[in-house]
C-alpha cells in the first residue's frame, strides 16, 4: 500500500473512531442522567494536590559524564503525515531518573523488576539545604536522618527518603555539576553510613537526590550506590519539587520505565500532598 493511501486509511480509521466515542459518551451521560452511581474520585482528588517532581529535558539538561544523553529525530510531522512521531536516542540516566538496582549490581532488579509497590510510597524529605549552601559537598547523614526522625516519627515502611539540598534550581547551568579545574564534580548526595542506617533500621525502599548522583560529587569509589542498589532497593537521581512538598505526609508516585533489562530510566514523577 503507498504512504498516501496508508495515511488516509489511518484518517479514515480515526474519524470512525471518534464518532464510536462521541457515541458512547452520549450514552454514558444518559445513564447519568437517569440516576446511575456516579464513580468514586481518583486518588489524587483526596489529596491537597499533585505536585510534579520532574524536570523536563532535552539535549542540554546536564549529566554525570558531562555528554548529552538525549537525541530526538523527527521522522513524521503533522503538516506532511498529519500525525507528529519521533526517534529518541535516550541514555538511561538522564533527567529525573531510576537507578534501577542491577545499574550497580551483577544480579540485582532490573528496571522493569522493581516491584510496582515500590513505585506508590511515603516521601520523606531531609532538608540539607543550609549545610549544602555552605559546603557543595555536603552529605545526609546519620544525624541528619536522626533528625529528621526526631521531628517527624519513625521513617516509614516502603518509604522514598529523598535529600533536599536545594541543587534542582542549579540544572540551567554549569552549577549542577559543578566541576573544578580537575573536572572534579562538587554536589550534594547521601553518605554511605546514612544509606547503611536506612537499610539497617527502617524499611525505605528508595533514596532519591535532587543532584547527579545519590553519592556526593567527589566520589572517587560511589559507596552509596555500592551499599544501596545491590540490596533491591533504588536510587532516584535529578529529583525536582522538593520545595513544594511537606517533610512527611506527602505520597509519591514514580512512574519508573519498563523496558526490559533496563539499568534505570527516565522516570515521570510526582507527589500527592
Amino acid at each position: 500500500m503507498c504512504d498516501i493511501c496508508l495515511m488516509n486509511a489511518v484518517k479514515e480509521r480515526m474519524l470512525s473512531r471518534r464518532a464510536f466515542f462521541r457515541a458512547g459518551a452520549a450514552t454514558a451521560a444518559a445513564a447519568t442522567v437517569g440516576g446511575a452511581m456516579a464513580a468514586p474520585p481518583a486518588m489524587a482528588a483526596g489529596h491537597g494536590s499533585v505536585v510534579d517532581m520532574t524536570h523536563a529535558y532535552d539535549g542540554s539538561f546536564p549529566t554525570y559524564f558531562g555528554e548529552p544523553g538525549f537525541a530526538a529525530e523527527q521522522v513524521f510531522n503533522f503538516a506532511e503525515h498529519g500525525f507528529n512521531l519521533f526517534n529518541l536516542t535516550i541514555n538511561e540516566h538522564t533527567g529525573t531518573h531510576i537507578d534501577a538496582p542491577m545499574h550497580f549490581s551483577a544480579d540485582g532488579q532490573s528496571v522493569d523488576e522493581i516491584p510496582v509497590g515500590h513505585l506508590v510510597v511515603p516521601l520523606c524529605v531531609v532538608d540539607i539545604a543550609a549545610k549544602a549552601a555552605d559546603d557543595a559537598d555536603a552529605q545526609v547523614t546519620p544525624d541528619d536522618l536522626q533528625a529528621w526522625i526526631d521531628a517527624n516519627g519513625d521513617i516509614p515502611g516502603s518509604a522514598c527518603v529523598a535529600m533536599h539540598s536545594g541543587w534542582a534550581g542549579k540544572t540551567g547551568g554549569e552549577g549542577f555539576r559543578n566541576a573544578d579545574g580537575d573536572g572534579v564534580m562538587h554536589f550534594p548526595g547521601f553518605h554511605v553510613e546514612a544509606a547503611q542506617m536506612l537499610i539497617e533500621s527502617t524499611g525505605a525502599v528508595a533514596i532519591a537526590v535532587d543532584t547527579l548522583s545519590l553519592d556526593h560529587g567527589p566520589s572517587a569509589d560511589f559507596a552509596t550506590h555500592y551499599a544501596w542498589l545491590p540490596t533491591n532497593r533504588y536510587g532516584i537521581e535529578n529529583i525536582a519539587g522538593l520545595d513544594q512538598v511537606p517533610a512527611a505526609g506527602a505520597t509519591l508516585v514514580v512512574g519508573a520505565p519498563a523496558h526490559r533489562g533496563g539499568s534505570g530510566g527516565p522516570a515521570r514523577i510526582f507527589a500527592m500532598v
